[in-house]
């Protein structure tokens, strides 16, 4: 083959960007299995029958477990407002603070969802009676940068230190509990859920779109030193 029919430069442009093709592809191959564990892990988790909160806090990773916990006083604790969407419907989640009689720590608590059409709230005061439910552990990761600052007492962004800030409370711990029942019985309004994990799982597509613009660059590639020989 005569080599002056080779585009040197076309050539010299071509390898890396193919490089980083198969690269971003097969990363996202490895991304996909990641996640794909990561979705199994919290499957078989959230399955558990539920535990005191000591027994599952104590484990290596405690994330998506159902947990059985005493709130003093959460049926009247303050709350601050988090902007939340539940099936659809736009409304507000109430957040609390919970310190557990069985662990030495205090937690934020999602008491549940309440729609924007009622303008209800539960009630405020002050109070030392137990609430018992059942509830779930994740994980809150901090929010990005462009999350709006809160307004008028309500969140936009579930950041943890600035909603325990805002509930007198110099410290959370990191782990959220969300309510699997209701800590207010006879306010129908507020439903207690813990919000869809956030596993996207887009890393095949991705992956194949990678691999996907790597063989058309191997094609115009070819066209093009095709197109050179011929006119040789």
């Amino acid at each position: 083959m005569n080599l002056k029919r080779i585009p040197i430069g076309l050539t010299l442009a071509m390898v890396p960007a193919l490089v980083l093709l198969i690269a971003l592809g097969v990363w996202q191959v490895q991304r996909l299995a990641w996640k794909e564990r990561l979705i199994a892990v919290s499957d078989a988790a959230a399955a558990q029958p539920p535990a005191s909160l000591a027994t599952v806090l104590a484990l290596h990773d405690p994330e998506f477990r159902k947990v059985i916990v005493t709130c003093p006083g959460l049926e009247t604790a303050p709350f601050v407002e988090l902007q939340s969407i539940l099936d659809g419907e736009a409304g507000v989640r109430l957040v609390s603070l919970c310190a557990p009689r069985d662990f030495p720590a205090v937690f934020l608590i999602d008491r549940g969802f309440i729609p924007d059409g009622v303008s209800a709230r539960p009630p405020v005061a002050s109070s030392t009676l137990p609430t018992t439910l059942l509830a779930e552990i994740r994980e809150v990761p901090a929010p990005n940068g462009m999350a709006p600052p809160p307004s008028d007492g309500r969140f936009f962004a579930r950041d943890s230190a600035a909603m325990a800030r805002a509930l007198n409370a110099p410290d959370v711990d990191p782990n959220t509990l969300y309510a699997l029942t209701s800590s207010n019985p006879a306010f129908a309004a507020l439903r207690p859920s813990a919000p869809p994990a956030a596993f996207t799982n887009n890393h095949l597509g991705y992956a194949l779109t990678w691999f996907g613009l790597a063989i058309a660059l191997v094609a115009f590639y070819g066209a093009m030193v095709w197109r050179r020989m011929k006119q040789a």
